[in-house]
């Protein structure tokens, strides 16, 4: 008789885990999806930081920054909300492989198009034409 309650003990232990892991991995695809939803969202809207006036800040970017180091950068001057999000809006955008080395006055008030443009100083070589 013991070992027949040992045994269905054994089964509604198992069949516990069993429950608690596919509750886990539920919990996970969720929050997986939701992190990804996010992710995307934020990656193609574009927002500045501070609509309107803004506030100029002055950022120095050193020769052989990556662009993930560049958005950290931007990102610690308030000028963007995420390094990882810029990064990818970069390698999506028209500037993918155009920042350049400099000090720049960039705005809170510029999206990361703007930004993107100034740091590839696309803007000058057009005026100059």
């Amino acid at each position: 008789m013991g070992h027949i309650k040992e045994r269905i003990g054994l089964a509604l232990a198992g069949g516990t885990f069993r429950i608690l892991c596919y509750v886990c991995v539920v919990f996970a695809v969720i929050w997986f999806a939701k992190s990804s939803y996010s992710f995307g969202y934020d990656i193609f809207n574009q927002h500045a930081m501070s609509p309107g006036e803004g506030q100029e800040v002055t950022v120095v970017i050193k020769e052989g920054s990556s662009v993930y180091q560049i958005g950290k950068i931007l990102e610690n001057k308030g000028l963007v909300e995420d390094a990882k999000v810029f990064w990818a809006q970069e390698q999506l955008s028209l500037y993918k492989g155009k920042l350049k080395a400099g000090t720049y006055i960039l705005s809170t008030a510029y999206t990361p198009t703007r930004i993107m443009e100034i740091l590839s100083q696309t803007e000058e070589e057009e005026g100059g034409s």
